[in-house]
C-alpha cells in the first residue's frame, strides 16, 4: 500500500525525501519546520520519521512540554530515551564504541548515575532511563570526579554520540518537537549542534512555533538558513479542498465551508470545530476561541474521567498508571476502563511502555489551565510526594514543587534547592530559576534575611555562568546595598568581588575598578583574606583596559599580603596577574621570573585550591605564550581545561581554549585549534559577553585564514564580526580584532582595508599595540604599505619593528621584523638581500618553534630567492605547511611552485663528463683561459681536453665544436 502521507503537504514532503536522500552529509544538515500550533507540524515531523525508518535509518524523538521548561535537557532526555539499551550493554566492537560514548551525555543530561531508575518498579542494569515506565525526566547529579560536569562538555559528548548511534544504521535521524517550549539547556545544546553538526550522517529535524521561539536559536537557524545548512519549511493553512475533501469526506458542502473559514485552514481547529457536533444548520462562532472548544469535549466526561484528564494534564509526560493511580485514586479496575473511555474519546492516547499523553500539547494547556487553581496545587503536591517515594532526582521534582508552592515550605524549597544545586553546572538558567522560586516564597524579615542575601548570591552566579551577566549584576547590587560594611558574614566582599567580575565581563572596566576601590577603601577595612580577593579582582583588569603599570602596585601590595599571610594560592593568583602584565609590556625577564614562581606554588596546592585556579593558569598560559615558550604555554592550558572542564566557570574555559589553539596555531596544528576556537566561540556567544565573544572571534579569524586556501572569504567575514563585536572600545582585545582583520584584509587582497584596520588599532602614538608582539602587527602594516607601493613610510614601519623586535629579543618577533625589511628589499629590486633575509626568519621562527611562521618565510624567501635556494625553500615551507593543515600556505606554494629544471642536454658520443662540461663552455663562446678560471683548472689542463675532444669528434676547429654542441642540445 501506498504511503500517502499528511493532507495537502505533497510539496514539502518532496523537499523531506531529498534531505533523507542526503542523510544529513549531502545538503541540509537540519530541517526546520514552523507554522502556528495545530497548522500540522508535528503529523509531518512523524511522517519524516517514518520515511527515515524505512530508509534504515536510527531515529530518536523527543518533545518539548509546556510545564517542565525548566528540567534541564528534557527534549533530548525524552528523546535518548528511545534508545535501545542493548545498544549500550557493555561489549566489543560498534557496542563498546557506542556505550563509551553515551556514557557522559546520559550522566550530563539523563539520570543514570543519579540512583533513579523509574516511577514503578526499577529497572535494574538500566544505563540511560530507558522509558521501561513512561520516565522522561532528566537530571544531573554533580559527582566530584565526573569527567563531563560543564554543559559545553555536554554538547561535545552529545554530537560524539549521535555519531555513534548513526553507524548503528543508515545514518540517524534526531527529531524534536514542539521545541519553543523547550528549555534552556536543551536550547543551547541545539544550538550548538546546528552550529557544529556531527561529522557523521546525521540530520537533525525541528518542529516549532516560530513566534515563541528564542531570538538567539532563531539566529542560528537562520545563520543555517543562509549557508545552505539549514531547510526551513513554514507550514501554512491547507487548502480548502484538501482540508475538507480528506479530512472530512462526506461533509455537507455549506457546513464544510463554514467550518473551514472559521478555522483558517488550520487542520487542528476545523477537527476540534467538527468534533464540537455543532446543532442545526448554523455553525458555532469561533469568537469563545479553541480553548472553549476544546473544553466542550470534556463537558460529557464522567468526574472520574476528568480528574484523570487532570492528572495527565499535571503529569504531562510522567502519566503512568503508578502515577495516575495516586493522583486520580478510585476502585480497582476504574483507571483501565477510565483510560479505555479517554482514548475512544481521542483525549487521551496510549505512549510507550504503559504511558499516557492527551491528544495535543494545546489541549494539555487548555485543561491544566482550567483546572480548579486548589485541585491543580494538590495535584502537583501529589506528584512530587509520588515521585520522591519513586526515587525521582530533584530536578523531576522540582517542577511539581514550584507549582504547588502557594507560600513559605521549608520541605519544598530544600528540594528546589538541590534541584538548582545539581543542575548549577550542567543548567544553569534552570538553576537560577529554582533559586528565583525559592526567593518569592521566601519570608521577609530580619529572620531570614542572610538566608536570602545568600540566595540572591547564589543566584547571581547561576546567572552569571547562564550569560545574564546584567541581570547577576543587578542581583548583586541589591545585595552590596543591602549590607552593611561592618558586616562579618562575608557577602559584601564576595558580592563586591563578583560583581566587579561581571562588571568587568560587560567591558565596563571603569565600574569595576571603581567598585573594588571603594570597597578596598571603606572603614572598616575588609579582613586581610578579603583584601587579597578584590586586590586580585582589581589587578584583573590589566591589561584588558587598565595599563599594567597603572595597578602594578596594588598587585605587588596584594602579593605581598598573600606572602605575609601564609596563602600561597593567592600568591600563586596574584604572580600569575604580574606575569601576564609583564608579558604583555615587554617585561620579558620579570614576566619570566613572576611565572615560574606561580608555576611553582601552583605545584604544591592541593586539588581543592587548584580547582579554583583556572584562571591563573590561563594568565600563565598566555604569558607563556608571549614569552615564546610555547611547551609550557601548552602545559598550562592543559591543565586548567582538566579543571574548567570539571568545575569551570565557562568564561574561564573559553580563555583556555584559546590559549592552547594560539599555541596550536602557532606550532601549526591547525585542525585541532580550529576545533577549540570553535568550542571557544560557542561558550562566548552563550554567555553574551562582548569582549569575550570578540576575542574568540578574533583567533577563530586568525586560525580559518591560516588553514582556508587563499581566496577563501570566511576569515575576512569572521574577522569582520570580530571588529564589529568589540565596537569603538579601545581595550587590549578590541585591538587585537581589529589587527587580525588587517590580516585578514590583506589576504584577501583588500590592502588599503588592511592598512586602515591596524591603525584604527594602533591608534596614532601606537599605544594600542601590544609591546610585546608589535613587531607581527607591524609587519600587516608593512605589507599593506607596500602593496600600496609607498615604500618609504614601509621602510619607517619596517625600522620600528626592527627596533622593536631587536629590544624584545623574541625569536618569532625577530622573524616578523626581518620579513617586514624583506618585503621593503624585494619591493625595491633588491631580492637577493630579501631572499637572505627571508631565510634569517626562518631560522629565528624555527628557534622558538613557531612553525607556521617558519613555513611562512620559506616560502616568501622562496617566491624571490634564485633557483637552486629557491627550491630547498619551497620543498620544506611545502612540507612543513601541508603537515600542519596550513592550506593558505600550502595554496601559496602551489602559485609559486619552482619551474622544474631543464633536463641535461644529450651528451656528445664518446666524450666524458669533464669533455662535455668544457665543450658547453666552448658553445657559450669562453675562450681558453675563461674556461680555466670557470673551472678552476690551469690553460694547460682545459687545452689537454679540447685536444682530446677533437681526436674523439674528428673536429678540428672550435666553431665546429660549437656548432655540434648547439645541434645535440637541441635535438628532441
Amino acid at each position: 500500500m501506498t504511503r500517502t502521507g499528511p493532507v495537502g503537504r505533497e510539496a514539502e514532503l518532496r523537499l523531506l525525501d531529498e534531505v533523507l536522500a542526503g542523510r544529513g552529509t549531502d545538503g541540509p544538515r537540519v530541517v526546520d519546520l514552523t507554522g502556528a500550533a495545530g497548522i500540522g507540524k508535528s503529523r509531518l515531523l512523524t511522517e519524516l520519521c517514518l520515511r527515515a525508518r524505512s530508509r534504515g535509518m536510527t531515529v530518536l524523538r523527543g518533545r518539548a512540554t509546556e510545564y517542565e521548561r525548566h528540567t534541564p535537557y528534557g527534549l533530548f532526555t525524552d528523546a535518548f530515551a528511545d534508545l535501545d539499551p542493548e545498544l549500550l550493554r557493555p561489549g566489543t566492537g560498534p557496542a563498546a564504541d557506542l556505550a563509551a560514548a553515551a556514557a557522559p551525555v546520559l550522566r550530563g543530561i539523563g539520570d543514570g548515575d543519579s540512583g533513579y531508575s523509574g516511577y514503578g518498579d526499577p529497572a535494574p542494569g538500566d544505563p540511560g532511563g530507558d522509558r521501561t515506565d513512561g520516565h522522561r525526566g532528566g537530571g544531573h547529579r554533580a559527582e566530584p570526579d565526573a569527567p563531563y560536569t560543564d554543559r559545553f562538555a555536554v554538547h561535545r559528548a552529545t554530537a560524539r554520540l549521535l555519531a555513534a548511534l548513526s553507524r548503528t544504521g543508515s545514518g540517524l535521524l534526531i527529531a524534536l518537537d514542539d521545541l519553543h517550549w523547550a528549555d534552556p539547556a536543551s536550547l543551547e545544546l541545539l544550538d550548538h549542534l546546528v552550529r557544529h553538526p556531527p561529522h557523521a550522517p546525521v540530520l537533525t529535524a525541528v518542529a516549532r512555533r516560530d513566534r515563541q521561539t528564542s531570538a538567539s536559536l532563531t539566529a542560528a537557524l537562520t545563520r543555517g538558513v543562509d549557508t545552505g545548512a539549514v531547510l526551513r519549511l513554514g507550514l501554512g493553512p491547507l487548502p480548502e479542498r484538501d482540508c475538507v475533501e480528506r479530512l472530512a469526506p462526506g461533509l455537507r458542502p455549506d457546513r464544510a465551508a463554514r467550518l473551514y473559514a472559521a478555522s483558517g485552514g488550520n487542520p487542528l481547529y476545523f477537527l476540534t470545530l467538527l468534533q464540537a457536533q455543532e446543532p442545526g444548520t448554523g455553525a458555532r462562532s469561533p469568537l469563545g476561541g479553541l480553548g472553549s472548544l476544546l473544553l466542550d469535549e470534556l463537558t460529557p466526561l464522567t468526574p472520574a474521567q476528568r480528574r484523570t484528564v487532570e492528572a495527565v494534564a499535571v503529569l504531562g509526560d510522567h502519566a503512568t498508571p503508578a502515577l495516575l493511580t495516586e493522583l486520580a485514586p478510585g476502585p480497582a479496575g476504574e483507571l483501565d476502563a477510565t483510560l479505555r473511555a479517554l482514548a475512544l474519546r481521542d483525549l487521551a492516547r496510549p505512549g510507550p511502555a504503559g504511558s499516557w499523553t492527551l491528544r495535543h500539547p494545546v489541549l494539555r494547556t487548555v485543561v491544566h489551565e482550567n483546572a480548579d487553581h486548589r485541585r491543580r496545587i494538590r495535584l502537583h503536591r501529589t506528584a512530587s510526594e509520588a515521585l520522591a517515594r519513586a526515587g525521582a532526582p530533584a530536578p523531576v521534582r522540582a517542577h511539581h514543587v514550584e507549582q504547588a508552592l502557594t507560600g513559605w515550605d521549608p520541605a519544598g524549597a530544600a528540594v528546589l534547592l538541590e534541584a538548582a544545586a545539581l543542575a548549577s553546572a550542567t543548567a544553569p538558567a534552570s538553576s537560577a530559576h529554582w533559586l528565583a522560586a525559592v526567593l518569592r516564597v521566601l519570608p521577609d524579615g530580619p529572620r531570614y534575611a542572610g538566608q536570602r542575601l545568600a540566595l540572591m548570591l547564589d543566584r547571581a552566579r547561576a546567572l552569571s555562568v547562564c550569560g545574564e551577566l546584567r541581570a547577576g549584576r543587578d542581583l548583586l547590587a541589591e545585595v552590596i546595598e543591602a549590607v552593611p560594611p561592618d558586616d562579618e558574614s562575608g557577602l559584601r566582599p564576595a558580592a563586591v568581588t563578583l560583581c566587579a567580575s561581571l562588571e568587568r565581563h560587560l567591558g565596563r572596566y571603569a565600574r569595576a575598578e571603581a567598585l573594588l576601590r571603594r570597597e578596598l577603601s571603606r572603614s572598616p577595612a575588609p579582613p586581610p583574606s578579603d583584601l587579597l580577593a578584590l586586590g586580585i579582582e582589581l589587578g584583573s583588569s590589566a591589561p584588558h583596559s587598565t595599563p599594567y603599570p597603572a595597578v602594578r602596585s596594588d598587585v605587588v601590595r596584594t602579593r605581598e599580603l598573600a606572602r605575609r599571610l601564609g596563602d600561597a594560592a593567592a600568591e600563586a593568583d596574584a604572580l600569575a596577574l604580574m606575569a601576564l602584565g609583564e608579558a604583555y609590556e615587554g617585561g620579558l625577564d620579570a614576566a619570566a621570573r613572576y611565572a615560574d614562581r606561580a608555576d611553582a606554588l601552583l605545584e604544591t596546592l592541593a586539588d581543592r585550591d587548584l580547582a579554583l585556579r583556572g584562571e591563573s593558569r590561563a594568565r600563565l598560559s598566555a604569558a607563556s605564550f608571549y614569552l615564546e615558550r610555547y611547551g609550557e604555554a601548552q602545559r598550562h592550558a592543559d591543565r586548567g581545561l582538566a579543571l574548567a572542564r570539571r568545575v569551570g566557570p565557562p568564561h574561564i574555559l573559553s580563555h583556555l581554549l584559546q590559549c592552547k589553539a594560539n599555541v596550536l596555531m602557532s606550532t601549526c596544528r591547525l585542525h585541532p585549534a580550529l576545533e577549540l576556537v570553535e568550542e571557544a566561540e560557542t561558550i562566548a556567544r552563550g554567555i553574551g559577553n562582548p569582549d569575550l565573544l570578540a576575542l574568540a572571534l578574533t583567533n577563530k579569524a586568525q586560525v580559518l585564514l591560516a588553514s582556508l586556501p587563499p581566496g577563501d572569504p570566511e576569515s575576512l567575514a569572521v574577522a569582520e564580526e570580530a571588529a564589529a563585536v568589540a565596537g569603538p572600545r579601545t581595550s587590549w582585545w578590541a585591538s587585537l580584532a581589529w589587527c587580525v582583520l588587517g590580516y585578514a584584509a590583506l589576504f584577501a587582497g583588500k590592502p588599503e582595508r588592511a592598512r586602515t584596520a591596524v591603525l584604527r588599532a594602533a591608534r596614532p602614538d601606537l599605544s594600542g599595540l601590544q609591546p610585546s608582539m608589535r613587531p607581527l602587527f607591524l609587519e600587516a602594516l608593512v605589507s599593506a604599505t607596500v602593496a600600496g607601493g609607498d615604500l618609504d613610510s614601509a621602510d619607517g614601519w619596517a625600522a620600528l619593528a626592527t627596533a622593536d623586535a631587536r629590544r624584545l629579543g623574541l625569536p618569532t618577533q625577530r622573524a616578523s621584523a626581518l620579513r617586514s625589511t624583506a618585503q621593503v628589499l624585494a619591493a625595491r629590486g633588491r631580492t637577493a638581500e630579501a631572499a637572505e633575509a627571508y631565510a634569517g626568519a626562518a631560522r629565528e621562527a624555527a628557534r622558538s618553534g613557531a612553525t607556521l611562521w617558519e613555513a611562512q618565510s620559506l616560502l616568501l624567501g622562496a617566491s624571490v630567492a634564485a633557483d637552486g635556494p629557491a627550491e630547498a625553500m619551497w620543498h620544506r615551507g611545502r612540507g612543513l605547511a601541508e603537515s600542519g593543515g596550513a592550506h593558505l600556505l600550502t595554496g601559496f606554494a602551489d602559485l609559486i611552485r619552482p619551474a622544474a629544471p631543464a633536463p641535461p642536454p644529450p651528451p656528445v658520443p664518446g666524450l666524458t663528463p669533464r669533455e662535455r662540461e668544457i665543450a658547453a663552455l666552448v658553445a657559450e663562446g669562453l675562450t681558453t683561459a675563461a674556461i680555466a678560471a670557470h673551472l678552476r683548472l690551469s690553460p694547460r689542463t682545459v687545452d689537454t681536453h679540447l685536444s682530446h675532444i677533437y681526436r674523439k669528434t674528428g673536429l678540428t676547429t672550435r666553431s665546429a665544436l660549437a656548432a655540434l654542441t648547439a645541434r645535440t642540445t637541441q635535438s628532441p
